[in-house]
């Protein structure tokens, strides 16, 4: 009757061991390290790059636990600060030997002192939140009126653009903060021209004006406040996506970058130690600007670097006029033109489109540029010849090789920022008050459990054993289904801990009484535990899934730590459930299921209907 198949216990088995694998990486804690990245966006790291690190280190005479590449950046652990230290300013010097245009990130970072088996293994510690594990918090602004400014270009360009194709006069446009101006020799062509912009650019609300000069008229054109909040959400959007894509170069694990009203942003780098690094990277937005290139430089509106294959930089001159930028472009991505040759396929919106197809269709045979700007400093990441007329989709080809394209397509896609963004607020949180969190929150769940163990052992004896049992299981696996995951774990998620050992052991609670129910009532021991155990299940059940429907609605609608208090609760609810039915009936089978004249179990005291009770520790039967 209680007995449990093989299956049943291998199961339990392969549980109990990969909880074991998976928890145990979180308890060596973490070790000082040092990352290099990319700082330009021309500039790339491989599996190369590992040789030439370890060259360096071993140079300065500094010894690392070991030096590898982990997809984005080369990643070094030391045993203590004072190598740490070392090896940062000889790899900051070695990589970047002119400061004013470093190449290179070097930054102070911490990795797990997991042995390599245990990460060969993927088994690796959960990420800890800010509030555990120290680390830097920004809160951004986004510079609304230089995206409203950048629009209003586009749209400039775009007008003029439509009135050249239909070859009508107009005296200058005038752009202005939310708006353009548009001037024309008198009352008529302004009509005509206003039905051309009008169906040109919707968002754009147009009135006639008088000049003032003769017969001349102006159009105004107003920016409907829909296409405002538009620009604006839009521009808030692709910075925060930006964003995303420079934090990365970190290697902070689970950054929280997230929208905070309007035009703000907040930043959060769990575990950085270099705050001045982090701001620096932070502030390394990019922005993106398609252009013709000027021949003679001395004349040129701007004059940039461009990289050769071989590695050396030329001079390119711009002209003034940007063609499109990077919030036009759609996609770019790696492809083979018609010739089978390596080639980068753009696709632009379609104003974007329009402004292409008007400038290459009068600059055939000259060069064009994708420009990067990053931190005021531009450079030409492609030139390449305009050989026909194009529009909203072409492509970029030349002598590149598969691996090139597929750079170049990357930093096209990447290199775009809608509007400037400024730090307003700076907080670091050190490693030693995250280290206090941690003390802390560790005791809360310690003492909890401990309290919990207790009172169980005490009042119920054997079975509270069985139960104190099945609660250290559930702990194992749910940091060790935290650890798969990779979640990060921060206070409310410590706190959703503490609450799921209460919730695990209300079950075993539930189990135990519903056992002593049929004692009570003359059941024998063994189908007393069958019983109590098939009964119990309906009611947890029961409850658990109601509390998992609060949970889920807490996970879908929450946000910051009540999102990261609902990941662990809704994960503890699956997990008590599997360990205080399944593997403390495993416990109670395999300790009373052996014995075919059972007298009685280990309960605590059994008070019967009669006015006796079972005022021993064993419930005779």
């Amino acid at each position: 009757m209680n007995r449990y198949p093989w299956w049943k216990y291998t199961i339990l088995a392969i549980a109990l061991v990969v909880g074991l694998l998976f928890t145990l990486p979180n308890f060596f804690g973490e070790a000082p390290a040092v990352q290099v990245s990319s700082g330009k966006a021309t500039v790339k790291v491989d599996a190369s790059s590992v040789e030439r690190v370890t060259q360096v280190l071993t140079q300065a005479g500094v010894t690392a636990d070991f030096v590898q590449f982990d997809g984005t950046s080369v990643r070094a652990r030391f045993t203590d600060t004072d190598a740490q230290i070392k090896a940062k300013d000889a790899l900051a010097k070695a990589l970047n030997p002119d400061p004013s245009d470093a190449r290179y990130i070097v930054a102070l970072n911490l990795l797990s002192r997991s042995p390599a088996w245990l990460a060969r293994m993927r088994a690796l510690p959960m990420y800890l939140g800010l509030d555990l594990r120290g680390g830097v918090h920004f809160l951004m602004q986004v510079d609304m009126r230089a995206a409203l400014k950048q629009a209003v270009d586009t749209y400039a360009s775009d007008a003029r653009n439509a009135l050249r194709e239909k070859r009508l006069r107009f005296s200058g446009i005038t752009r202005e903060p939310a708006g353009l101006t548009v001037g024309f020799p008198d009352s008529a062509a302004a009509e005509a021209g206003r039905a051309i912009l009008a169906d040109r650019l919707p968002s754009v609300q147009w009135t006639t004006e008088s000049a003032g000069e003769g017969s001349s008229v102006r159009l105004v054109g107003r920016l409907a406040q829909p296409a405002i909040n538009e620009i604006q959400s839009q521009a808030l959007k692709q910075n925060i996506e930006t964003l995303h894509k420079r934090v990365n170069e970190l290697g902070v694990a689970e950054p929280v970058i997230q929208q905070q009203g309007a035009d703000r942003v907040v930043v959060q780098l769990p575990g950085v130690q270099d705050t001045a690094r982090a701001k620096d990277i932070i502030g390394r937005t990019a922005t993106l600007q398609i252009r013709l290139v000027e021949s003679d430089t001395a004349s040129a509106a701007e004059v940039v670097p461009t990289r050769e294959r071989d590695g050396s930089t030329r001079q390119v001159g711009l002209k003034r006029e940007v063609v499109a930028t990077g919030d036009q472009l759609k996609n770019a991505s790696a492809t083979i033109d018609k010739d089978q040759r390596p080639a980068v396929s753009v696709r632009l919106d379609d104003v974007g489109g329009r402004a292409m197809r008007a400038v290459t269709r009068d600059n055939l045979g000259k060069l064009m540029a994708i420009v990067l700007y990053e931190k005021g400093k531009g450079e030409a990441i492609s030139v390449a010849t305009i050989q026909g007329e194009f529009g909203s989709d072409f492509q970029i080809t030349g002598s590149f090789t598969p691996q090139e394209t597929a750079d170049l397509a990357l930093l096209t896609r990447a290199g775009s920022l809608a509007a400037p963004m400024e730090i307003i607020e700076e907080r670091t949180i050190g490693p030693s008050l995250g280290a206090e969190n941690i003390a802390k929150g560790f005791d809360s769940v310690s003492y909890g459990f401990a309290a919990i163990a207790v009172f169980m052992c005490v009042y119920y004896l054997l079975f509270g054993v069985f139960s104190t049992l099945a609660l250290a299981f559930n702990l194992l696996l749910l940091v060790a289904v935290l650890s798969m995951l990779q979640a990060t774990l921060t206070l409310p998620g410590i706190a959703a801990i503490a609450l799921t050992l209460g919730m695990a052991i209300d079950a075993n609670v539930l189990i135990n009484e519903r056992v002593r129910e049929e004692l009570r009532g003359g059941a024998p021991p063994q189908q007393a535990i069958h019983t109590g155990y098939e009964r119990a299940w309906g009611t947890i059940l029961d409850s658990n899934i109601t509390t998992l429907i609060a949970g889920m609605a807490l996970l879908a609608f929450g946000s910051g730590p009540v999102r990261g208090f609902a990941v662990v609760h809704c994960l503890g609810i699956l997990t008590s459930m599997f360990s205080a039915v399944m593997f403390s009936r495993g416990l109670v089978n395999f300790w009373y299921g052996r014995q075919k004249r059972l007298k009685g179990v280990s309960i605590g005291q059994v008070w019967r209907p009669d006015g006796g009770s079972g005022t021993k520790p064993l419930a005779e039967s």
